[in-house]
């Protein structure tokens, strides 16, 4: 795969935003996966381990992935907000992307505190489709009142996660009227430490329905 990747500063609410619009592998698919990182006050940022592998599986299935800092990391604007600016972060980069790669299905995808913004930001911003890894079920974030998409959802989970209660997300998902496709990964921590490409494969895998058949040469 040829790597593409253009640094951007994308206008938000608090100031500029970072980012870093990445090209597909060929064949490309007309979709562009938004990719949100884990807390920013625990160091989290677009450049964390799993936010840059979940942004490969996705390129090398063909689908171009834009990966941005929250207010207050690394070149973006603005200070930590609790959710509240973040999710106004992805507001603006969803925005932008849609002005600027028209055309385009939108896909959100989120580690962590990232995976929490995305999903409450899915239905509001009409994405395409959805990806949530480890999400922080049983945390201070509140997963009681969101608006479940109702578009194409992926939960990917390390049954060893240190930080998010797999037991608590297990069964916020078996609450759910219509449980999203999931993926549980035994002996697995919450930062996949010697199982990203695990985590790369799985996604892969579960992602193929949704995007369209190959073409026949």
């Amino acid at each position: 795969m040829t790597d593409t990747a253009t640094t951007l500063l994308i206008p938000g609410p608090a100031g500029p935003l970072e980012a870093c619009l990445e090209a597909a592998a060929a064949p490309a698919q007309p979709v562009l996966a938004i990719v949100c990182h884990p807390l920013p006050t625990e160091g989290g940022s677009m450049h964390n381990k799993v936010v840059t592998m979940l942004s490969r599986a996705l390129r090398e299935s063909g689908v171009a992935t834009l990966r941005f800092n929250f207010r207050g990391v690394g070149a973006s604007a603005g200070q930590f907000d609790d959710g509240r600016g973040e999710l106004d972060d992805l507001r603006a980069v969803a925005r932008w992307a849609r002005a600027h790669q028209p055309g385009r299905a939108l896909w959100l995808a989120g580690f962590s505190f990232g995976a929490w913004i995305s999903l409450r930001g899915c239905t509001e911003l009409q994405a395409d489709a959805l990806i949530s890894i480890a999400p922080p079920v049983g945390r201070r974030w509140g997963f009681d009142d969101l608006a479940l998409p109702a578009v194409p959802w992926l939960v990917v989970q390390g049954e060893a996660d240190e930080i998010v209660d797999a037991h608590a997300v297990r069964a916020w998902l078996e609450s759910l009227p219509q449980p999203p496709q999931q993926v549980w990964m035994p002996d697995t921590g919450h930062f996949f430490h010697r199982k990203l490409l695990d985590l790369r494969g799985a996604v892969q895998h579960e992602i193929q329905s949704w995007l369209p058949p190959p073409t026949a040469a």
